[in-house]
């Protein structure tokens, strides 16, 4: 949890889910952990190198209508991280993954004023296919179809 707390920061999270913003100690930290693992996967990303926790690859359930196994991505990073090429390496890696166990799709949503993480998606083969989402909430939605 406390681990946690260190990457959720206020500039980590600002483009985010709007409750996901604010501070973070460990109790708040912990909740947020159980409301992501009663969603779906959230694994601690480390850098190879120092291995020091550097971001969180969150994963859920992104198959349609009981269609072909698909996963829906986020992903965060923290400030030290930005700009390195962490993003676009962790999205190319668990592209990789997809591909090698059967995953037929990945969707990904992005935040319009966050052109950076767009960038990485667009990079690793994503292909934006809506403007904003229901909610209004200014999200770009990106999917990549693994199964051709």
């Amino acid at each position: 949890a406390e681990t946690v707390a260190e990457l959720l920061t206020p500039a980590v999270t600002h483009a985010l889910p709007p409750d996901w913003g604010g501070e973070y100690d460990a109790e708040r930290a912990r909740r947020w952990i159980a409301d992501r693992d009663a969603e779906g996967v959230t694994l601690l990303v480390v850098e190879r190198s120092s291995g020091d926790p550097v971001g969180l690859l969150i994963l859920t359930d992104g198959a349609e209508n009981d269609g072909p196994v698909g996963v829906r991505l986020g992903y965060l990073l923290v400030e030290r991280g930005w700009g390195r090429g962490l993003g676009s390496e962790l999205v190319a890696g668990f592209v990789g993954w997809c591909r090698e166990n059967g995953v037929a799709s990945i969707s990904g949503g992005v935040a319009i004023d966050n052109p950076a993480s767009a960038r990485v998606l667009v990079k690793n083969g994503f292909q934006p296919v809506q403007t904003e989402d229901a909610a209004g909430m200014g999200e770009q939605l990106f999917r990549l179809d693994l199964s051709s």
